[in-house]
């Protein structure tokens, strides 16, 4: 008989992907996989898209902040602790697993309340507040980062990295500079300005083209953000976005400009790319992609430019300096003792 497995996390692709990546792990002879989400998040359309169980519940937004809608925001916390309660007495799971965002929060004192075990894992460098409140009805606590067992208890907290998508690893370079019609002998420059593009980052790769002649350049624009002004630019290949073709595109990549999102610099990471990150700013976040930003330009991944000093010329200044440092950041990237956040959530899933 099989086992049932409760996964939850919204609010961005953030919190989601993740989950996938582990949902895409899981032997399904042994596991029902079922997914609790907000009932019109983002969670809803990509669990959706994996013919996976969905159960919409009432969720409400957390705030560090004094403001009139935490109130209306904590009654609809409360029911969403009644709507999931009701669902995991249905369904029974063994096992919930929480990758934060602001639904995940009823989900997780709901299991509580029934005796069922409930792992979590944070992505970024410092706990958002979802992870901060559920730490306390949490079994078993993992993180990305080292530095982030300092916010979490000790008995119960496991650094391991990652969940990374195993399929991100599998492409071919030589498929990849095929499907891009580029020569394979020239240096291939990735940008990725997360799942929805970004505007400042479009804008100044455009500015900068005349000054990036060295590269062949893929650029991931996000929805809408494809602009057919340079649709026959050379050594130019605007994408709103690329599904089954990213694995061989980024095989074939050595250098990639990308925000600051824990799971993406954690995928690049793995493929050896050397990075500029370009962090979300403290008006945009919490600031906690500038703390990852930060911890990989010290350990010597990547170099950070800030939004705010973004311009065509401090990115040309910047790509420059990513160039002359690539052989000792790839030598960093390549002598990493890198865990298998995969296979230790698998095993631990497993064990229950």
């Amino acid at each position: 008989m099989k086992k049932t497995i409760v996964f939850t996390g919204g609010g961005s692709a953030g919190h989601v992907t993740p989950n996938i990546a582990i949902i895409d792990e899981l032997d399904q002879n042994v596991w029902d996989v079922q997914y609790i989400g907000s009932k019109n998040g983002i969670e809803k359309e990509l669990i959706e898209k994996i013919s996976i169980p969905y159960h919409g519940i009432s969720s409400g937004k957390l705030r560090r902040y004094l403001d009139f809608e935490n109130v209306k925001d904590g009654f609809r916390v409360l029911k969403g602790c009644l709507d999931a309660r009701r669902v995991l007495r249905k369904l029974k799971p063994a096992l919930v697993f929480s990758k934060g965002g602001f639904v995940s929060v009823p989900v997780i004192i709901a299991a509580k309340s029934l005796k069922i075990p409930v792992l979590i894992h944070e992505s970024d460098m410092t706990p958002g507040l979802a992870n901060k409140i559920a730490q306390r009805f949490a079994t078993k606590i993992f993180t990305s980062f080292e530095e982030t067992l300092n916010y979490f208890p000790k008995d119960k907290t496991a650094a391991i990295g990652s969940p990374i998508r195993r399929g991100i690893l599998k492409g071919s370079p030589y498929k990849g500079i095929e499907l891009l019609g580029f020569d394979r002998r020239r240096p291939v420059l990735t940008v990725m300005g997360g799942s929805l593009g970004a505007k400042k980052i479009n804008e100044t790769i455009r500015a900068a083209l005349p000054q990036l002649k060295d590269y062949q350049i893929i650029h991931l624009c996000g929805k809408g953000n494809v602009d057919e002004n340079y649709a026959n630019q050379k050594d130019y290949k605007q994408y709103e976005y690329v599904h089954d073709e990213l694995p061989h595109f980024l095989a074939a990549t050595d250098f990639v400009i990308t925000r600051g999102g824990s799971n993406s610099i954690f995928e690049f990471l793995a493929l050896r790319i050397p990075m500029l990150i370009i962090p979300l700013t403290k008006n945009q976040s919490r600031g906690d992609q500038i703390l990852n930003g930060k911890s990989f330009q010290e350990k010597g991944y990547a170099m950070m430019l800030e939004e705010e000093h973004l311009s065509a010329e401090t990115l040309v200044k910047h790509l420059a300096d990513l160039k002359s440092k690539r052989d000792d950041m790839k030598q960093k990237m390549t002598s990493l003792d890198r865990k298998d956040a995969i296979g230790i959530l698998i095993e631990e899933i497993n064990g229950r």
